[in-house]
């Protein structure tokens, strides 16, 4: 009697286990299609970048520049936008010329060479810029013409103690500027682009294309 009660239950344990390891093994298989959907998608986005034409560099503003028909984003910085407003010295000023002109005397120095691998939600590239082997990103904020915006803190905090640009008066920040004037809307940092990113590095995915040329400073152009 007591034989034909254990009887099922030891039947439903091991179905139970047979349905464990089945759900295990699909979870993998899962887990592995996923990441191999974002490693493909990593790739298509290399294979994009190395697309983008070069041609003449035109500064927009502090931390915009056009290069080769491609609109590009430094990468980690804020400046001010090209319409802004600052006080120093009880006075008014217009720090996002200010800030344009400050960018446009770097890229002036040389050739201008971007490099970058993620766009923002407006396609523009993000990169990392440089004139005659000059940082732009790092010394645009290290000049005070920028702000840190989620990399160069310590270029930023040597600025401030020096007060140099922005730092020898005061200033909305500008995305606090934008948001009381209208403009685009900035983000610190693209999580599902720094995902992506983060799964390139570790497969050692081939550096995107770089984009060389002259610069120059366009009218009264705006972000």
């Amino acid at each position: 009697m007591s034989r034909s009660w254990r009887g099922p239950y030891r039947r439903a344990a091991g179905l139970h286990r047979t349905r464990s390891l089945s759900r295990r093994v699909f979870d993998w298989f899962l887990a592995i299609a996923i990441l191999g959907l974002l490693i493909l998608l990593a790739a298509r986005l290399d294979r994009a970048e190395t697309r983008l034409a070069s041609g003449s560099a035109t500064v927009n503003d502090g931390d915009t520049i056009t290069l080769g028909g491609e609109r590009i984003r430094l990468r980690g910085i804020d400046a001010p936008e090209y319409s802004q407003i600052c006080r120093k010295a009880g006075s008014d000023y217009a720090c996002g010329r200010a800030s344009r002109d400050a960018l446009a005397r770097l890229a002036g120095r040389g050739s201008v060479t971007c490099k970058g691998r993620q766009h923002d939600r407006y396609g523009r590239l993000l990169a990392d810029c440089t004139a005659a082997g000059v940082d732009l990103n790092g010394a645009q904020v290290e000049a005070g013409w920028a702000i840190a915006y989620g990399d160069f803190e310590s270029e930023q905090e040597r600025a401030r103690k020096r007060g140099a640009g922005l730092w020898a008066g005061s200033f909305d920040e500008p995305r606090v500027w934008r948001d009381a004037h209208g403009g685009m809307v900035e983000s610190d940092r693209d999580h599902a682009g720094s995902i992506l990113e983060w799964i390139k590095r570790i497969l050692r995915f081939p550096e995107a294309s770089s984009y060389s040329s002259g610069a120059r400073i366009p009218g009264d152009m705006k972000r």
